[in-house]
């Protein structure tokens, strides 16, 4: 998984609770998509922990704190 991209695990993860909410498979194959869905969870989060340490390490002051501030949305972003 290590080669794997962010977007295509969250897809995985996607199908994976697709297939899951329809009720066809069986409970085995319950359990192995809910163990593959929580191995692509843990995968997800590394990657936005990881993501989350290099924007503060490039948003450090002089002083070497971290000044939160919020990032430029677009005009037509939504909150």
């Amino acid at each position: 998984m290590a080669k794997d991209k962010f977007e295509e695990a969250l897809k995985k993860l996607e199908e994976l609770v697709k297939k899951m909410e329809s009720g066809d498979l069986a409970l085995d194959d319950s359990l192995k998509a809910f163990e593959e869905g929580i191995r692509l969870i843990r995968f997800c989060t590394g990657k936005l922990d990881e993501a989350e340490r290099r924007v503060e390490i490039l948003v450090k002051d002089d002083q070497g704190g971290i000044t939160p501030a919020p990032f430029p949305r677009d005009e037509g972003d939504a909150i």
